[in-house]
């Protein structure tokens, strides 16, 4: 009887091994991802960007190179995606990953911004799973979703026949969203959970805004705490629009997505773009 019961649990532990080998081995060729911003994020480091707001290929094409991704702010400028492709396509194998904060979880704007070679789409005032799930839906590919096949720069962008960017654009594309208030906050957990949300990141200039409480006060730490949390257990990447809670902070060394921040060689913008501006050099 111990020796059958021994064997069992020998055989047993054989087969575990056996599994484990082959995930090991899965994970090893498994290729690292093209969207290097993600894959930083993935690997635990914290990405930083340079905000675009004006149609200015070669200021651009300039900060692209410093920066781990672009964050190319449509909600707050008069930016268009003609603006949008006209620099991406002036330089477009840049350092820095295109990201698109677009006005609304919309269709013909998910659509576009990811036709244009978008590697990543902000959402902003993400209030509950439905508009989270809406923007989900026409971000990536079928069977993953309903973003429909067309023509765009993306094909510039990531058409090297190496990337297979059909079969590869759902997981090198990230979706952020961004919680802005007090209903946002209540409902971080359901919006992190929705499937294809990849990123939940506070915007906390409108979460004091929206709320009424200082960044200085317990109360205002108490709320992003909450979406920090609620987002690490539905296993997703939580972030902060404002860099300055990139060190610091008790939630600094699990928070990974900023908007502005030090660039990764010590180069500053000629003037500060968008809210933050610029920092200092990574350390």
């Amino acid at each position: 009887m111990r020796s059958s019961l021994v064997s069992s649990t020998l055989l047993f532990g054989i087969a575990l091994l056996g599994v484990s080998q082959v995930a090991q081995g899965q994970d090893a060729a498994k290729p690292k991802l093209y969207n290097t911003a993600k894959q930083k994020m993935l690997d635990g480091k914290q990405i930083f960007s340079f905000t675009q707001f004006k149609p200015d290929p070669a200021a651009y094409c300039e900060s692209a190179k410093h920066y781990d991704y672009a964050w190319i702010d449509m909600q707050h400028s008069t930016l268009n995606f003609g603006d949008i492709e006209r620099m991406l396509a002036a330089c477009p194998h840049s350092n820095a990953i295109p990201i698109i904060r677009v006005s609304d979880a919309q269709e013909w704007m998910i659509q576009q911004a990811t036709d244009v070679g978008a590697l990543g789409i902000v959402v902003p005032t993400v209030d509950d799973a439905n508009k989270a799930r809406e923007a989900a839906k026409w971000l990536r590919y079928p069977p993953v979703a309903h973003r429909s096949s067309g023509q765009g720069l993306h094909s510039t962008l990531w058409g090297d026949p190496a990337l297979d960017y059909r079969h590869t654009a759902a997981d090198n594309t990230l979706l952020i969203v961004m919680v802005e208030t007090a209903v946002g906050v209540a409902n971080a957990y359901e919006i992190a959970s929705v499937p294809g949300v990849d990123v939940v990141i506070i915007g906390n200039n409108d979460l004091t805004q929206f709320t009424g409480f200082a960044a200085t006060t317990p109360q205002y730490q108490a709320m992003i705490t909450k979406v920090h949390d609620d987002t690490i257990r539905a296993g997703k990447i939580f972030g902060q629009a404002n860099f300055n809670f990139a060190t610091g902070n008790p939630l600094s060394p699990t928070s990974f997505f900023f908007q502005n921040g030090p660039s990764n060689d010590g180069w500053k913008p000629p003037a500060t773009a968008g809210r933050g501006g610029a920092a200092p050099a990574k350390k």
